[in-house]
């Protein structure tokens, strides 16, 4: 077992040490944002609810930026294409530190509505380019490696976000003699979050721009691949599809379940935020060698089934030690696919088609936060939370279904990957 473990973690170092440096520079840009976004996503929800908004609202915002990512997820795939990965993903965050910013300033509806289309704009950017750069950044042994550190470097550092998260209100109350669960500490917070989202940036100027050929520029190539593989495309996307419809009833209200149902303040409430970052991070490290030794796609399958008896722990325990514990392994198991399922759908597409097939699968997860939201909102507050994880566990299960019968029982072949030149 430990000969076993000491080999995992001696070819984890060989991998990590292959990265390129453009891969290097978009994992520190990684860090700064993991560690911001973890403060933000902890607090923003508290910090409405302080102006005397309700959850009914904070459904509708979080509907706002994802139907704004959804509807603009194809033309920043072809924005991404223009102007490049660089000076995307540099726009992306200039965007989104914007966003944070203008929210801790002006403390109005129309504001908030406003700026969570702006980060709406500024995550179809991100998510459409991401994917891409990081295919045209490495080689195939290292892929799934790169795709998983990187989004298990942004949830280890989201765990140190939600852990200051948590307690960062209650130390600008004492510094500024307000109290910590009132609008202008938690106002504070958010603003200060939202310059650590524009110090982010900083790495991304370093990236150098990688040559494409013109054929993966072509305007009309995606639309080629779209004609030629229907089916294929409908297969990669439509699970991913269901999977957010789910997520959308439950996940963004996951601090204010701990609040309302559990009876928990805002520090355990952090800390619980944090270590289910950790494990989430954990879980997606532990991802590639998984996938390299059972397969990308049985990884998808095993880890979701598996979270679906752990959500149901989670929803429906009255017990708060429970549900927190059941929390952590559900967030590690059902997130560990993620950068798994990525790398596997970027590899059965064709180089020209990467980018809108990347908009494509940021279209699909953006649908279901664009509507699951307001509905589970709505729900929340005529009925509670029942109603909301009773309809993410059934989505869930029908997702985890799809994924076996069109990728495990059915196999498709991968397309070959044109490496980017430093």
């Amino acid at each position: 077992m430990i000969k076993r473990i000491l080999s995992v973690t001696n070819e984890y170092s060989n991998q990590i040490r292959a990265f390129k440096p453009n891969a290097r520079l978009y994992l520190w840009n990684v860090i700064f944002t993991g560690a911001v976004m973890g403060v933000f996503r902890l607090i923003f929800n508290f910090y409405a609810l302080s102006l005397g908004f309700d959850e009914a609202l904070l459904g509708s915002l979080i509907t706002a930026s994802s139907f704004v990512a959804l509807i603009a997820a194809l033309p920043m795939g072809y924005l991404a294409d223009i102007i490049g990965r660089k000076s995307s993903l540099i726009l992306s965050g200039g965007l989104l530190a914007t966003s944070i910013i203008a929210m801790a300033i002006w403390q109005s509806e129309e504001i908030f509505y406003i700026m969570n289309a702006l980060s709406g704009l500024a995550q179809s950017l991100a998510g459409v380019t991401m994917s891409p750069f990081l295919m045209e950044n490495s080689e195939e042994k290292e892929r799934t490696y790169l795709f998983s550190f990187g989004q298990g470097l942004m949830m280890t550092m989201a765990s140190v976000g939600n852990w200051v998260g948590g307690y960062l209100p209650t130390w600008i109350g004492q510094v500024q003699n307000t109290a910590p669960t009132g609008s202008i500490a938690y106002g504070n917070s958010v603003f200060i979050a939202g310059i650590g989202a524009a110090l982010a940036i900083l790495p991304l100027l370093f990236i150098k721009s990688p040559n494409i050929q013109r054929s993966q520029r072509a305007v009309f190539a995606p639309f080629e691949f779209a004609a030629k593989h229907p089916g294929l495309l409908v297969k990669l996307i439509l699970p991913m599809l269901i999977t957010s419809l789910g997520a959308g009833l439950i996940m963004p209200f996951m601090n204010v379940f701990f609040r309302v149902v559990h009876n928990q303040p805002d520090p355990v409430i952090g800390t619980l935020f944090a270590w289910g970052s950790l494990a989430m991070g954990i879980g997606l490290l532990i991802a590639p060698p998984l996938a390299e030794r059972y397969g990308k796609i049985q990884v998808v399958v095993v880890t979701q089934a598996i979270s679906i008896p752990f959500l149901i722990l989670l929803g429906f325990s009255p017990i708060f030690w429970v549900g927190a514990a059941t929390y952590y392994i559900r967030l590690a198991l059902m997130n560990m696919s993620s950068p798994v399922y990525q790398t596997f759908v970027m590899e059965h597409v064709e180089p020209s088609a990467r980018a809108t097939v990347a908009s494509l699968t940021s279209m699909a997860w953006n649908f279901g936060w664009a509507f699951s939201p307001t509905i589970s909102g709505w729900l929340q507050v005529k009925y509670g939370f029942t109603p909301p994880f009773i309809g993410t566990i059934t989505l869930y299960i029908i997702s985890v279904f799809m994924y076996w019968a069109f990728f495990w029982r059915g196999k498709v072949e991968p397309q070959p990957v044109p490496i980017a030149a430093d």
